[in-house]
């Protein structure tokens, strides 16, 4: 029996992570500036952290698996690098959307990034918010799509279906492993006729190119896109690892996604467009009814998360946060709860939970965007209490790190330290506090809360005044990019 021989030279793949989007369908744990990407929801990894070790693990003697680029929103930049440095990984880039312009434009930063030195990797495209369960199967299947992706072809992953499932798109395969043709959420009926007749796998949202050849494929397609992302490009700025894209130039990039500009486009161009299976225990995560399907279940269909108590239930996904959560004679429930919102829905109608997300955003409510707990790239902040021209924080700062030198207008704080060591700036003065010791920052006095130490510094902070809002800060010095 004969081998093929293994290249002297291995494949060059760029894994990107498509870390871009918002979640308002996990709503409330899921929030604009705190994304379901970067949530815990199954394992002790985030899913952006799950993607970056999956896709690192495509390595092979022909095969040779380069550093991640990620490709994100600037909002969501630190939780990137935070969450990056906690699985001790270094990325080639992380490529910042100014605003989002969905995956087409995002993938074609990317690729120009690739090409950026004249070389040519291949691309192993897969969006942060998946999970799988066999990482076995998930290896062996994007091994096969880059080898396929060597020779020029546009493979995609497709999943074998194990359900009649009409929230997912569907991809229609041919006997030579062609892509033959791309089809449309179906409805009930339709999805039972794909999953009898076999030929059809859901759309992953994974896909393995060339850069060379995504780009040639969107100037074929959609030179819109394409000439509007490369005007952006050009006029990026860049600081460390991060890749900013020019603002005004990406505000006119026309918002498609890869499957609409380019994918649906191939089946019958000159363009090889093929499909590799995937059987890999494979969920998206889309909604919480996906999240209760890969949860560890008890005797009665029940998954709960933190301190639940169930009684009498059926079927039912109870996640809570901050307090005790009981639940009683409910069947095909789900049940979120955090420590600002209750969210209680039908679990087949767990989609619709983007409508309230949508609502709040409407009526101004802060639910919307942050949790009580905000994460800064300095630590966080938690909004324990507030009233009447007062407002109550416990606030952690990171070993070594410091907030901005700042000042406000309209509110003093009185701060007291409770774990740990601070290093103070009040006006001209330098103070160290540690633990039961407190200073006051009269209104209009510049100040800056800084962590000398080697443990996690904890102050309570106490603003009054006559406006507590977080955009009333003027920065004087930053060392996070946020001066205006």
């Amino acid at each position: 029996m004969s081998t093929s021989p293994t290249p002297s030279t291995p494949l060059s793949v760029l894994p990107v992570i498509m870390a871009g989007g918002s979640g308002t369908r996990l709503w409330p744990l899921s929030r604009a500036g705190f994304p379901k990407q970067f949530l815990v929801l199954s394992g002790n990894q985030s899913l952006f952290q799950q993607a970056v070790q999956r896709v690192a693990s495509l390595g092979a003697a022909d095969i040779a698996v380069q550093s991640p680029l990620v490709v994100g929103n600037e909002e969501h930049r630190f939780l990137v690098l935070d969450q990056l440095r906690d699985q001790q990984v270094d990325p080639a880039a992380v490529v910042l959307e100014p605003q989002g312009r969905n995956t087409a434009p995002a993938l074609t930063l990317a690729a120009l990034a690739a090409v950026e030195n004249g070389q040519d990797p291949i691309l192993v495209v897969t969006p942060a918010d998946q999970t799988v369960t066999r990482p076995a199967a998930f290896t062996a299947a994007l091994q096969r799509a880059v080898r396929a992706a060597a020779d020029g072809a546009i493979v995609i992953l497709g999943i074998t279906p194990d359900r009649p499932e009409t929230g997912y798109g569907y991809i229609r395969g041919s006997a030579d492993g062609k892509v033959a043709q791309f089809v449309e959420k179906p409805d009930l009926a339709t999805a039972e006729h794909y999953l009898r007749e076999g030929q059809y796998l859901w759309n992953s949202g994974m896909f393995v190119l060339k850069a060379s050849v995504w780009l040639a494929a969107l100037e074929h397609f959609r030179p819109d896109i394409a000439a509007a992302t490369r005007a952006s490009w050009a006029a990026r700025a860049s600081d460390a690892k991060f890749i900013r894209p020019g603002k005004a130039e990406f505000a006119a990039v026309p918002s498609e996604s890869v499957d609409y500009a380019v994918m649906e486009r191939c089946p019958g161009s000159a363009f090889d467009i093929r499909m590799v299976a995937l059987d890999a225990g494979w969920n998206d995560l889309g909604a919480w009814d996906a999240v209760w399907q890969v949860a560890d279940k008890d005797a009665r269909g029940n998954a709960s998360v933190g301190d639940v108590l169930l009684q009498d239930s059926d079927n039912t996904l109870v996640h809570a946060t901050s307090r005790l959560v009981s639940v009683v004679g409910l069947s095909d429930v789900v049940v979120v709860e955090t420590a600002d919102a209750v969210m209680v829905s039908d679990r087949a109608r767990s989609q619709e939970v983007k409508k309230i997300v949508g609502e709040l955003g409407a009526r101004g409510r802060g639910e919307h965007t942050l949790h009580r707990k905000v994460h800064r790239p300095w630590g966080w902040y938690d909004s324990i209490d507030s009233g009447a021209r007062f407002q109550v924080k416990r606030i952690m700062v990171n070993p070594g790190a410091s907030l901005s030198l700042q000042m406000h207008h309209h509110r003093a704080e009185h701060w007291i330290v409770v774990c740990g060591t601070a290093e103070i700036t009040n006006g001209d003065k330098v103070m160290i506090l540690s633990e039961n010791q407190s200073t006051y920052i009269p209104l209009g006095q510049t100040h800056r809360l800084a962590n000398p130490g080697k443990v996690p510094l904890e102050i309570i902070e106490v603003q009054s005044g006559s406006y507590l809002g977080e955009d009333d800060i003027v920065r004087f010095e930053d060392t996070y990019g946020r001066l205006k």
